[in-house]
């Protein structure tokens, strides 16, 4: 009898109607944001820089059979998606203009990991629950052609967003709970070094202290900020150190659209009416918000699709925690490092030759990557281990179709984490050819660094 009363009250807790302003509103901001963004990709020529220009892409393993469009149709691709965006964000044919940006905004992504960001990752999800959502059924073109009248939704769908945004916010933070980042400064203390020519705040960065204080607000701001949202005494001046913190590292950091992501999203922590009253504030209006209720009973399609989003909450658990599997050291190892928000917690530089041998004549010569990737794919590739495999298999591949095969191919990789001095990533003596792509531990990878990083100081 007990459990029966927990499981009704979870049922009214999730399925009481809420007012949809806050939905109608987070798909507006999405779609704008989104539509930008992939105007700012034409706008700044980065189709042909990441897409089109490279000879060879990094593949995400059982993705192998991604590959781009011509240059033309790669181009064509974004005017669509900026347009899907636009009609996202007014809610025109939403289900199906939502789906098709998710698609071809995944699509994007799976073409080359070297690209890979933290945010690309977020705007799929956040697409993702809002094309599966009713976020089209007020304020929306849709709305409007079909006379809907005021709608509610279940409130599951503002906890379902806030639980997301929470876990970006939450894991980003744990993720510098370390030496480096606590204790040492880094590699905030890099970043920060390189910006003192800032015209007003850059000569503070030199000042002693400065980066660790950083390092531990970041560290502090990061864990603990949703709970500051979530508290309704502590939430407006919560949302407006959000705004000063993101406004912040897009101003230092090269982070592109995550900082504008992150402020909008956290709109999900205020109440479900909160464009009325925004809408009613401003016009000097009383603007009727849409009347909660209570009530809620548990159906067949309602307990599927509580499973389905329980499941996904598993799985935005489980992703940032695997790297747990394959020991520790993931910024060394890098196993388990992507898709777990992971945000700024490492600085990673060095060289890789690949060493290729004939097996039939023993001849041996050098093959530099640079040759093969563009600029940012070689940067890319220097620290990931799993690129270094890729790009090794692509050695073999080209030789072999030259007729100098078949060969082995091994790497001197030399890589610096946070500062610190070079140190051979890759064991030199494993023939990386023979070695198939997967997700198990990776043997070939040397122990990381042990020591401290240097302090090192701006000149």
């Amino acid at each position: 009898m007990k459990s029966t009363a927990i499981f009704d009250g979870l049922g009214s807790w999730l399925f009481r109607p809420v007012d949809i302003a806050f939905l109608a509103a987070f798909r507006f901001l999405f779609g704008v944001t989104m539509c930008v963004s992939m105007l700012r990709f034409i706008a700044y020529g980065w189709i042909d820089d990441f897409f089109v220009a490279p000879a060879f892409h990094f593949k995400y393993w059982g993705f192998g059979w991604v590959e781009p469009l011509g240059p033309g149709a790669m181009h064509a691709l974004f005017w669509v998606l900026a347009a899907l965006g636009g009609a996202v964000a007014v809610g025109l044919a939403f289900r199906l203009t939502a789906i098709l940006f998710v698609l071809g905004f995944s699509y994007l992504q799976l073409l080359d990991v070297a690209t890979y960001l933290n945010h690309y990752y977020l705007a799929a999800l956040l697409g993702m629950l809002l094309a599966v959502s009713p976020a089209h059924r007020a304020f929306s073109v849709d709305a409007w052609l079909w006379k809907s009248p005021p709608a509610e939704v279940p409130a599951a769908w503002l906890y379902l967003l806030r639980f997301q945004i929470g876990v970006v916010y939450t894991f980003a933070g744990l993720a510098k709970a370390n030496a480096d980042w606590l204790l040492h400064a880094q590699p905030l203390r890099i970043w920060l070094g390189a910006k003192t020519g800032l015209p007003w705040i850059g000569p503070v960065f030199a000042w002693p202290g400065v980066p660790l204080a950083m390092s531990w607000a970041g560290f502090l701001f990061d864990t603990f900020i949703i709970w500051f949202l979530a508290w309704r005494r502590t939430r407006l001046a919560a949302f407006a150190l959000v705004i000063v913190f993101h406004a912040m590292t897009r101003i230092l950091f090269p982070i592109g659209m995550f900082p504008v992501i992150m402020v909008l999203s956290a709109l999900v922590y205020f109440p479900a009416d909160w464009p009325r009253r925004l809408v009613g504030r401003v016009t000097g209006t009383s603007v009727a918000s849409t009347p909660e209720g209570t009530r809620a009973s548990w159906t067949r399609g309602r307990k599927a699709a509580v499973g389905l989003a329980a499941l996904y909450g598993f799985v935005q658990l489980m992703m940032p925690l695997r790297h747990l599997a394959y020991g520790d050291g993931v910024r060394w190892h890098e196993q388990g490092m992507r898709f777990s928000w992971r945000v700024m917690v490492r600085e990673k530089n060095g060289s890789v030759t690949f060493i290729v041998r004939n097996k039939h004549t023993g001849r041996v010569w050098n093959v530099s990557p640079r040759a093969m990737l563009t600029p940012l794919q070689e940067r890319e590739m220097a620290g990931q281990p799993d690129l270094i495999l890729q790009l090794a298999h692509r050695v073999r591949q080209d030789a072999e179709a030259r007729g100098e095969g078949p060969v082995e191919v091994r790497v001197d990789a030399l890589v610096s984490l946070n500062g610190r001095r070079l140190r051979r990533m890759i064991d030199p003596d494993v023939d990386l050819a023979s070695i198939p792509d997967g997700l198990g531990r990776r043997d070939f990878i040397l122990p990381g660094p042990t020591e401290s990083p240097p302090h090192i100081r701006p000149i």
